[in-house]
């Protein structure tokens, strides 16, 4: 059967940044997505439509097909009494922030001063070239549950959190 929309895929893969370094990987074949539902990034989803259980590929994805590339308006400097005074914020660290148009977005604290803290609101693999090694493991038809709720559900089905 063959990669395409509505199907739910199963895979192994090893994500490696251009320096070697491994960003992420997921070689136990628990990692499963729905084709076409904007589950993963489109670079990788192109890559994979029209391929069969059994494939393995290499796949490089610019940072336009990945998470972006680096936007320096989505990094600033806010005053640091807009944080909570009982929390010591430290660069790495992550928090949810409103966006410009209302909507949720993490940002992730890049510097800190006595005034000041910069956060960044770039995904981490912004501007990243993204290097996939991935064998695919199974490829079925979705349930017609998967495709309304527009990802995959587990074995025992699925219960969504109130």
């Amino acid at each position: 059967m063959q990669i395409q929309d509505n199907r739910v895929v199963s895979l192994a893969y090893t994500l490696k940044d251009d320096n070697n370094e491994i960003i992420d990987e997921s070689t136990d074949g628990s990692f499963c997505y729905l084709h076409g539902a904007s589950n993963i990034i489109p670079g990788l989803e192109i890559s994979l439509t029209g391929k069969i259980a059994g494939d393995e590929l290499s796949v490089t994805v610019a940072p336009e097909q990945g998470y972006g590339v680096r936007d320096d308006e989505r990094i600033q400097s806010v005053p640091r009494e807009m944080f909570p005074d009982d929390v010591d914020i430290e660069p790495g660290m992550q928090f949810h922030a409103q966006g410009p148009d209302g909507q949720n977005i993490v940002v992730m604290v890049s510097n800190v001063d006595e005034a000041t803290v910069t956060v960044d609101g770039n995904h981490p693999l912004a501007g990243v070239q993204l290097n996939f090694e991935v064998k695919i493991l199974a490829v079925r038809e979705a349930t017609a549950e998967e495709m309304e709720h527009g990802h995959v559900h587990g074995p025992d089905g699925h219960h969504h959190h109130d």
